[in-house]
């Protein structure tokens, strides 16, 4: 029991010290950041855009009539 968990402890440190996938996981943290602050940014842009159409169709509405 205990050589498996000496074998498995090395395993970890294996993986742990290789570096090879680190570049992958700092794009994906950079991509997820970019997708958050577009998600936080789209909600104030959509405020925007409704409150423009709304004025629009309140002047349009005021000027047929």
């Amino acid at each position: 029991m205990n050589d498996l968990l000496i074998k498995l402890y090395v395993k970890f440190q294996d993986l742990a010290s290789r570096e090879e996938g680190q570049d992958l996981v700092e794009y994906a943290l950079v991509v997820a950041l970019i997708a958050f602050g577009a998600t936080a940014g789209m909600k104030s842009l959509a405020t925007g855009i409704n409150t423009a159409f709304t004025n629009i169709s309140t002047a349009l509405s005021t000027n047929i009539t």
